[in-house]
C-alpha cells in the first residue's frame, strides 16, 4: 500500500508544496513530503500560490523547499509528478524509482501535465491551483 507519497515539481515553492498539503489534508493517515529536481531550498510556498492554498483552509506556513534526492525517491512508496520531464528526470536519478512515479495529474481528462505558474500572472496560478484540487481530488478517492 502506498504510505509514503513524495510530490515532486521544479522549484518546490508553487505546485508540490500546495499538493502535499492538499493530500495531507484529504489523506491524514498518510505520509506526504515534497521536493523540487531544481529546488530554492529554504525558500516558502510562493506568495501567490500560498495565498491561494491558504484560501482554501491549507497550512503551509512552515513550508521549506528541498532539493530532491535519490534517497527520498527510494523511500517513497509513490511519487507524484507534474510533468513527464520530471518523470524522466526522476528516472535518471533514481531509475529503480520510475516504475513507482506517475504524474500528479494522470486522472485528470486531456493532458496530464500541470504547468508550472512561477513568474506568471495571478491567473495562471489560480488555473494551476484548480488543476492541483481536481487532481488531488482523484488521487485521494484511488489511494
Amino acid at each position: 500500500m502506498f504510505s509514503r507519497i513524495l510530490v515532486v515539481c521544479t522549484g518546490n515553492i508553487c505546485r508540490s508544496p500546495v499538493a502535499e498539503a492538499m493530500l495531507r489534508q484529504a489523506l491524514p493517515a498518510k505520509q506526504f513530503s515534497s521536493a523540487g529536481l531544481g529546488a530554492l531550498v529554504g525558500h516558502g510556498v510562493e506568495p501567490t500560490a500560498r495565498a491561494l492554498a491558504e484560501a482554501d483552509g491549507l497550512n503551509v506556513t512552515d513550508h521549506q523547499a528541498r532539493q530532491l534526492t535519490r534517497e527520498m525517491l527510494t523511500d517513497a512508496d509513490l511519487v507524484l509528478v507534474m510533468s513527464a520531464g520530471q518523470r524522466r528526470a526522476v528516472g535518471e536519478l533514481a531509475p529503480e524509482a520510475l516504475g513507482k512515479t506517475m504524474p500528479l495529474g494522470k486522472w485528470l481528462p486531456g493532458e496530464p501535465d500541470i504547468p508550472d505558474p512561477y513568474r506568471k500572472s495571478r491567473e495562471v496560478f489560480e488555473h494551476v491551483h484548480e488543476l492541483l484540487k481536481a487532481a488531488v481530488g482523484e488521487w485521494a478517492r484511488r489511494l
